[in-house]
């Protein structure tokens, strides 16, 4: 049986609890709300309650937990959020479902950076939005994010729907670093530098550079590190020999980065060992399994990548706060939708 159908069986069987767990303390478990899939998380809830003692109860779903937690109030379980994407971090503080998480570990070990200022929120991992760039018709080793809008690339981009939360988080970063009007010149420069309308996920992407259908995409790092190592569908490996990892940046800056995150409930039952949860998931430990299990980079300085991750090069994290990216979502959905973004080139 593979890793995600197990994953599969431990969600229902976790669903079940969840839906009968009264919100109250127990001593023996944390609850969380994940908007990460269960597999991806296994291996550091598994070693934390192999630690600690403490029962993770996780709740996977794609969308409608924040939603979830704001409507049951003070009756909910959830202890924790666990999230992907600056926009759903920045959602559940909107939403009101936090109180502020205050530990020496987030204080000495997670840069300001990549948490909220009053502390709604922490990363516990980082990935980076780059190009993959096809081996065989790309020589370029250093582009810009403004480079891919140029005349050089017409006809040889692809990517994922401009209005998916991975690609607002770029165009938001790039409105933070060069304004609304700049940016809606850059997005209607990228919009008509692609082979065809937007489709798929990034991994479809490295797909298509396979196939020869594009020359380089738009793309999280993680993507490409779970393809190199997928051994249950092996033809991903095959699309990612052909493609290669280009960092790009922002004038004055460096490659943009999105994470994956933390919320500590506003009503968590069991907060202590949410707050001990958290902490091991800041651990030097904890940090090195997500590095490992999901070829993401460590939030902490000091903890090193997965080797898989460090054959790419050094990865120059764009030094803007997540909250001002956060802070022009609403501006970057308005552009695709403005641009037609999702229609593909239009000349």
């Amino acid at each position: 049986m593979s890793a995600k159908s197990i994953a599969s069986i431990s969600l229902l069987c976790a669903t079940a609890l969840m839906a009968a767990m009264p919100a109250h303390a127990d001593e023996g478990s944390v609850n969380i709300y994940s908007y990460r899939q269960p597999y991806l998380i296994e291996p550091l809830l598994n070693r934390f309650e192999e630690e600690t003692g403490i029962k993770p109860v996780v709740l996977f779903a794609d969308s409608g937990l924040i939603e979830r937690a704001a409507a049951e109030g003070e009756n909910s379980p959830a202890d924790l959020i666990l999230t992907t994407d600056i926009g759903n971090l920045a959602a559940a503080k909107d939403a009101g479902i936090y109180q502020p998480i205050v530990l020496d570990s987030v204080k000495t070990r997670v840069p300001q950076a990549y948490q909220d200022a009053d502390g709604a929120w922490v990363a516990m991992s980082l990935r980076a939005r780059v190009f993959y760039a096809s081996r065989d018709r790309v020589s370029e080793d250093a582009i810009s994010y403004d480079d891919i809008a140029g005349p050089e690339w017409k006809g040889r981009l692809c990517t994922r729907s401009g209005q998916h939360v991975y690609n607002i988080g770029l165009i938001a970063a790039y409105i933070a670093h060069n304004g609304v009007d700049k940016a809606r010149d850059w997005v209607a420069g990228v919009r008509d530098n692609l082979v065809s309308k937007p489709t798929g996920a990034d991994r479809t992407q490295v797909k298509s550079i396979f196939s020869g259908a594009c020359d380089m995409a738009i793309g999280n790092t993680y993507y490409m590190g779970l393809m190199l190592n997928n051994e249950e569908e092996p033809e991903q490996k095959d699309w990612a020999a052909t493609a290669r990892i280009v960092f790009p940046t922002f004038e004055g800056g460096g490659t943009h980065v999105n994470v994956s995150g933390v919320v500590l409930a506003k009503h968590a039952p069991n907060k202590a060992n949410a707050e001990k949860l958290i902490d091991f998931l800041l651990s030097d430990e904890g940090q090195s399994l997500y590095a490992e299990t999901n070829y993401e980079y460590p939030v902490v300085a000091g903890v090193a990548p997965s080797a898989t991750v460090a054959a790419w090069g050094p990865l120059v994290p764009d030094p803007t706060p997540l909250g001002e990216i956060a802070s022009h979502r609403a501006e970057a959905s308005t552009l695709v939708d403005e641009l037609r973004f999702d229609d593909g080139p239009q000349n």
